[in-house]
């Protein structure tokens, strides 16, 4: 059965009488049109390989199976996996496996997944894990291509946010040092079933070969960024000395000032190469 057709999905929910859950943000995308616009996104061709986080009923599962060499989909709500084995039943490129991707070690299972190919990771994601989600598959330096997701439309605009603007902060630095953030489109309400009470949208993430800025310490350098941020109306000075960073104030005043960097900017005005330039002045191995 294609799922791309509302009244399909609709029909499913009744046969098995499926009550979605506010606590695990479930809303199944049932506008076709999207749904194709996040698998175009994915730039996918027939020797690819991806990763769907949240299957849901599996309608963007079968799209991508239909694009691509193999799919793992990993589910978290075990009452959809009768459903899904239902649904996919007349697909043999796709695995659906029971878990919670935060509690999983994908370095380890991308191997048994993918062997060493490089993925693609598709989801609509509950937008109440997003951040913690899209920052797993970062921090853990898999072997990635895109990442496409569809996610609340204000996170979307924090994660391609330009500096000095009020969207741009840490969520900003982070996802740009190990990507190139590009906002796909927006996505209303009625896409879904039910219906969320917030916009949304998908972006697609291009993983980096190699960040915009070499730091000696990816740590430290974070560390930096959400010193800086943690009080947005505080200079980085002042936040910087909060933070601890630099020996006293005269100290952050050399460190500044040897990065090029007013002191009395805000962290919001700062580029990703200028947070770069402070965190290799500031680290103390550097």
């Amino acid at each position: 059965m294609k799922l791309i057709q509302p009244s399909v999905v609709q029909d499913i929910v009744r046969k098995y009488d499926f009550r979605f859950k506010k606590k695990l943000g479930q809303n199944f995308l049932i506008d076709g049109n999207i749904l194709t616009k996040i698998v175009n996104a994915a730039e996918l061709t027939a020797d690819d390989v991806v990763l769907e986080i949240g299957p849901g009923i599996g309608t963007m599962t079968q799209l991508l199976a239909e694009s691509c060499e193999r799919v793992v989909a990993v589910e978290k709500d075990d009452r959809l996996l009768p459903i899904l084995n239902d649904t996919l039943a007349g697909y043999s490129n796709i695995v659906v496996e029971s878990g919670d991707i935060l509690s999983v070690s994908l370095r380890d299972r991308f191997t048994d997944w993918f062997g060493d190919r490089k993925a693609n990771v598709v989801a609509n994601l509950p937008y109440y894990v997003t951040t913690p989600i899209v920052m797993k598959l970062l921090e853990e330096r898999l072997p990635l291509r895109h990442i496409v997701v569809m996610v609340q439309r204000e996170v979307a605009e924090r994660m391609t946010a330009i500096p000095g603007g009020p969207e741009y902060g840490s969520l900003s630095v982070a996802v740009q040092y190990y990507t190139g953030a590009k906002l796909i489109c927006v996505v209303p309400g009625t896409a879904f079933v039910p219906a969320p009470a917030v916009s949304s949208a998908v972006i697609r993430l291009t993983l980096r070969e190699h960040p915009p800025v070499n730091v000696r310490d990816d740590v430290f350098f974070f560390h930096v960024v959400r010193s800086c941020f943690a009080h947005r109306r505080k200079t980085i000075l002042n936040n910087l000395l909060a933070a601890g960073l630099g020996e006293d104030r005269l100290g952050i005043l050399k460190a500044t000032d040897q990065a090029g960097i007013d002191p009395t900017r805000r962290a919001q005005t700062l580029s990703i190469e200028e947070f770069g330039r402070l965190c290799e002045v500031l680290d103390p191995w550097s």
